[in-house]
C-alpha cells in the first residue's frame, strides 16, 4: 500500500517515527464480523425497541486523506451538532464525498486509502483500534447517491436486512414494528404497505432511495449519512426525501451532500464550504448557520459559490 508522506496522527497505533506514516489497516476482509457476516466471537444481540439510540454528536477534528500519494482533504474540522441537519456544498472533486465516507470509515475500504485526525461520535474517537467498523456503521448509516436496494429481497426483507448485518436478532413482531416505523419515517409506508413482499427492485428510482432510507433507518443509527441522495430523481421524489429529512430533525444528525444549493437551503442548519483550488486537497473555507452563509457569508468564495458565480 502507498502512504503519504505525513505522518499520521490519528489514535490508531502509534506512529513508529516522523519519517513515516501509517497506513490504515483496520478492516479485515477475512473477519467475518469486520465483513459483514455472522458474529464469530459473541452470540447475536438481542434487538430491544426500548433499546432506540437518540441523535449523536459527529466531530471531525483536523482530518487529512489520501488516496496513495494523493492528498485529498487537508486539516479539515467540522462540528456536526446531535439532531441537526449539516449540508456540505461545494464544486465537484473538493473531497466531500470523501470526508462523508471518513465519517463511518468507508475510506478505508480503498486499498491505496490513508488518513489522519479523529472522528469523534459523541467523544469517542470511531477509528480506536478497539473499535468496529460494524459498530460504527450501525451508530453512523450510509445513504449513497445511487439507490441500491437488495434486487432479491422483498421490501419487508430489504428494510429489516440491517439487522442482520448489525448482529441483532429480533422476533417477527418486532421486525412488523420496524418495517412500518421506518417506511413511515421514509415516507414510503403509504405506497409500498399492500406490495411489502413484492421485490424492492420493482419500485421507482424515488420509491428505491427512500427504502434504502429507511433500511438505514431500521438499526436506529444515531448519525445518518447522505451523500447526494436526490441527484437522480425528479422534483416529486426530492420533496418526498426532503420530507423525509426534515422529520427526522431533533432524532438523528443527518449530514447531507448536495450540489443544489437551494435544497442545501431547505432542509440544513448548518453549511460546511469545501474548496481545492487547482492540484491543492480540499478545505473547509467556511461553515456556520445556513441562512448567514447563504445570506451573509464571510468569506467573498462562499458568496460567489452561493450565488452561482462558478462550480
Amino acid at each position: 500500500m502507498n502512504t503519504p508522506h505525513e505522518p499520521h496522527t490519528t489514535a490508531m497505533d502509534p506512529v513508529p517515527d516522523a519519517s513515516g506514516s501509517q497506513p490504515l489497516a483496520v478492516f479485515d476482509a477475512d473477519d467475518a464480523y469486520d465483513a459483514g457476516g455472522p458474529f464469530q466471537d459473541t452470540a447475536p444481540k438481542r434487538f430491544n425497541l426500548a433499546d432506540a439510540s437518540t441523535a449523536a454528536g459527529l466531530d471531525a477534528d483536523n482530518i487529512s486523506a489520501w488516496f496513495g500519494e494523493r492528498k485529498i482533504l487537508d486539516r479539515v474540522s467540522l462540528t456536526m451538532e446531535a439532531g441537526t441537519v449539516t449540508a456540505l456544498i461545494g464544486p465537484s472533486g473538493c473531497g466531500k464525498s470523501t470526508f462523508l465516507r471518513i465519517l463511518n470509515r468507508m475510506h478505508e475500504m480503498v486499498p491505496s486509502a490513508s488518513l489522519s485526525g479523529q472522528v469523534l461520535l459523541d467523544g469517542q474517537d470511531i477509528y480506536d483500534p478497539h473499535q468496529r467498523i460494524t459498530a460504527a456503521r450501525r451508530n453512523i448509516g450510509m445513504v449513497f447517491q445511487k439507490a441500491n436496494p437488495f434486487p432479491a429481497m422483498s421490501i419487508y426483507e430489504n428494510t429489516v436486512a440491517g439487522l442482520k448485518l448489525a448482529g441483532l436478532k429480533a422476533s417477527r413482531a418486532e421486525k412488523d414494528f420496524l418495517v412500518e416505523d421506518s417506511l413511515r419515517k421514509a415516507s414510503l409506508w403509504d405506497e409500498v404497505k399492500d406490495r411489502l413482499h413484492q421485490p424492492g427492485g420493482g419500485l421507482s428510482g424515488g420509491q428505491q432511495q427512500r427504502l434504502c432510507i429507511a433500511r438505514s433507518l431500521a438499526v436506529s443509527p444515531r448519525v445518518l449519512l447522505m451523500d447526494e441522495p436526490c441527484s437522480a430523481l425528479d422534483p416529486t421524489s426530492t420533496r418526498r426525501v426532503e420530507e423525509t429529512i426534515e422529520s427526522l430533525r431533533g432524532q438523528v444528525t443527518v449530514v447531507i451532500v448536495t450540489h443544489n444549493m437551494q435544497q442545501a437551503a431547505r432542509v440544513s442548519d448548518t453549511c460546511a464550504f469545501f474548496l481545492a483550488a487547482h492540484n491543492t486537497p480540499g478545505v473547509i473555507v467556511e461553515h456556520g448557520d445556513t441562512e448567514a452563509m447563504f445570506g451573509n457569508p464571510r468569506d467573498q468564495r462562499t458568496n460567489d459559490y452561493v450565488n452561482g458565480r462558478f462550480g
